[in-house]
């Protein structure tokens, strides 16, 4: 039953979007092979031309409905407008049953396999989608819980051994309070991958500064690692960047954090931006240990192992920041890519600017 509801959904799928686009493509080939005829009274050019309009309506409409119509109405427009007599329906013209039944066949059949190929890659764009968030909970059962392990036996030690002294007390609580940040970056996180793959969230950009954001990015990160050095680096005169500035300022944060938690000797971070072909390059380099060879290939798709990243700390896996950052430069338009310097490695990620920018 529920099959026979999916065909019939798959058939009978209705917008006014795609009946617009439908009847100004059709539209558009009775008026070219109109001027066609104008020009040259030899008949047969219609065929090819409304089987290409058939193609392209199933291509840029959802389901069969309209390329089915398509079909039959491009049958009747070639019999009626571009077959002699002229502006009448023959149906008893030499050969005709055959021509135009293959005619038809030959429509439907293309409205059909361009649907299906449609169809096909949603099925796949769903795939990855189911993949990535197989992989992010595989990856955040264990992120949260050993944080909260950490936080539960601290403030235990804290409660039950009120002989401890006083710097032994601040450094359990010292403790517990690092997890509790780290957990807060990952449900940050998470709701950000929830946000980005819920199909009726569309990601608002606006043009924002660049250096503002970087700026908010440095601010906050300070906070929490005075003891590294960081330097920004920006073009002189004023880069507006379209994005969503808080989903932007997550990855930054995200690649700061991972600089220096992964990094492990890192000291000294340098954060740029600038503009690179049409598009903002933004660039977080460290002076860190880089990034292990066996990891490059799967740094992004969050199905990093946790004894690969660092031994059996759970805040060390990098793989759920990572591919939170991709998903959210994806749904900006951009790309995202790491490498390994001399001394550390550089994350980068470029962010399409508007045609102002790049004029």
């Amino acid at each position: 039953m529920k099959r026979k509801k999916n065909l019939f959904s798959q058939w009978f799928l209705f917008s006014w979007k795609d009946l617009f686009i439908s009847a100004a493509i059709l539209l558009c080939a009775v008026c070219f092979c109109i001027f066609l005829q104008s020009a040259d009274t030899t008949e047969g050019f219609a065929s090819p031309i409304f089987v290409l309009a058939v193609l392209l309506i199933s291509r840029f409409t959802s389901g069969y409905l309209f390329g089915s119509i398509a079909a039959v109405l491009g049958v009747i427009f070639v019999n009626y407008i571009f077959t002699s007599p002229y502006w009448a329906l023959n149906f008893t013209l030499s050969g005709y049953p055959l021509t135009f039944l293959t005619f038809l066949m030959v429509s439907i059949i293309t409205s059909t396999l361009t649907s299906q190929a449609k169809q096909q890659e949603r099925l796949r764009v769903e795939n990855e989608k189911e993949k990535m968030r197989a992989n992010l909970l595989r990856s955040v059962s264990h992120d949260i819980r050993t944080p909260l392990t950490s936080i539960v036996g601290a403030t235990s030690a804290v409660l039950e051994n009120p002989g401890l002294s006083p710097d032994d007390q601040r450094e359990l609580l010292e403790d517990a309070r690092a997890d509790a940040q780290w957990l807060i970056r990952v449900v940050e996180n998470l709701l950000s991958i929830t946000r980005i793959g819920d199909t009726s969230t569309h990601i608002t950009k606006q043009p924002e500064a660049a250096e503002e954001v970087l700026g908010e990015a440095v601010r906050k990160f300070r906070k929490r690692f005075p003891q590294i050095r960081v330097q920004v680096q920006a073009p002189g005169d004023l880069l507006m960047v379209p994005m969503d500035p808080i989903l932007i300022e997550q990855v930054l944060s995200n690649l700061l954090e991972n600089a220096v938690i992964h990094g492990k000797t890192t000291t000294e971070i340098r954060l740029s931006v600038w503009p690179d072909s049409g598009y903002a390059r933004f660039s977080v380099e460290d002076n860190g240990q880089g990034i292990p060879k066996k990891e490059l290939p799967t740094l992004f798709d969050g199905t990093l192992k946790h004894n690969e990243t660092a031994s059996g700390d759970g805040k060390r896996n990098m793989g759920l920041g990572l591919s939170v950052c991709l998903a959210i430069v994806r749904a900006h338009g951009g790309m995202m890519d790491a490498s390994n310097l001399a001394n550390g490695a550089v994350f980068s990620f470029r962010l399409p600017l508007s045609e102002e920018e790049k004029t």
